[in-house]
């Protein structure tokens, strides 16, 4: 499409989304026409009387060049629904966003996409499961999509980048609003060569609480699937797996322990038909991907284990245990399994979950 400063500047106005901007351009054939047009033109095509009043006003201010190069000198690339190598699976879904803004780099592999959420209110419990599925799906290959939020979503993130793998975070404001704000330097690290930070509203649009459902549409649009992991039954991460079945995607749960609220969620998605799944080895085998051996790293390490440290993995074999509990149940003096635990957790066997806890990775 010619003429895109243009429409950048049209998809700057409040109120023109990507249903109502379609049959602006639909009708107009070119961005800069429908830029130019007065209001009763606009409003022929069942725009309300105040989005064409606020075109009206945003023309007096606003030069659509000066606007791209502003958000282009800013780091922010953009990439429109008419453009080949749009995601092809959000091409696919039934309002896709007309134009996606992004820093980082979108990239073929982003194909092979699975979307990661849950709850912002992340357990000891979910942390474990969300870093044992983002390991495992990116070790195959796979991009993690999730939403930045807090929680199971910076998780999910965070593993993902951790094991040099790719991720896309979709944000419910602007690049220019990154939130919540303590994730500024996660969506740095992603977009240093990570993966995309992306979104469909304007640079500086504020991350308002309505804009969140729609982001979520493009969390599950982005993805081949789903996978829900921690969510309270009125999470929105159950408005992202239910989009995504909307979308014609494969949605996955990880159940959880019974006297969790979080575990309800997933169990009511698993009651609507959505898989439950304990591994990312199902996903994998349910979506057709080859699985990707773990690091031989870790497999070096697990043949040169002592008898003690054996003894400790076989403790935190089903459940996790604060230290306390393992030194007791080895009959270790405190000392002694604080260095074990030191050494295997440096030799990525077992991880401290916080308080004193661990558990096996």
């Amino acid at each position: 499409m010619n003429n895109i400063p243009y429409l950048l500047a049209l998809h700057s106005i409040d109120g023109l989304g990507p249903i109502r901007l379609r049959a602006v351009l639909e009708y107009f054939k070119d961005p800069k026409l429908a830029w130019e047009a007065d209001v009763g033109a606009i409003r022929k095509i069942g725009v309300p009387e105040a989005v064409a009043q606020r075109l009206v006003e945003t023309r007096k201010k606003l030069e659509p060049e000066t606007y791209a190069k502003k958000i282009a000198d800013s780091g922010i690339k953009w990439i429109t629904v008419f453009d080949d190598n749009y995601p092809k699976l959000l091409s696919q879904i039934y309002d896709p966003p007309l134009v996606l803004y992004f820093k980082g780099n979108l990239e073929d592999t982003d194909k092979k996409t699975i979307a990661v959420v849950g709850t912002r209110k992340i357990t000891g419990y979910g942390r474990i499961a969300t870093q044992q599925f983002a390991k495992g799906l990116t070790e195959a290959g796979l991009t993690i999509v999730s939403g930045l939020a807090r929680g199971v979503d910076s998780q999910a993130h965070l593993t993902a980048v951790t094991e040099s793998g790719r991720t896309i975070a979709v944000l419910g404001g602007g690049l220019n609003k990154i939130f919540p704000p303590e994730n500024r330097g996660l969506a740095t690290k992603i977009a240093s060569g990570f993966g995309a930070v992306v979104s469909e509203f304007p640079p500086d649009y504020p991350p308002l609480p309505g804009n969140f459902p729609a982001r979520n549409r493009i969390i599950s649009g982005l993805s081949l699937a789903v996978v829900v992991i921690e969510a309270a039954s009125d999470s929105g991460s159950l408005i992202t797996a239910r989009l995504a079945l909307e979308q014609g995607r494969e949605v996955f749960a990880v159940p959880g322990p019974i006297t969790s609220d979080l575990s309800k969620g997933p169990i009511d998605l698993i009651k609507d038909g959505a898989r439950a799944v304990f591994s990312p080895e199902e996903i994998l085998e349910e979506l057709g991907v080859d699985r990707v051996q773990a690091t031989g790293y870790r497999l070096q390490n697990e043949k040169n284990l002592s008898e003690e440290e054996e003894m400790v993995l076989k403790v935190l074999e089903n459940e996790n245990r604060h230290i306390d509990e393992i030194g007791r149940q080895l009959n270790f003096p405190s000392p002694k399994i604080s260095a074990l635990l030191l050494k295997m957790e440096i030799s990525g066997l077992v991880q401290s979950v916080g308080a004193g806890i661990y558990c096996k990775k």
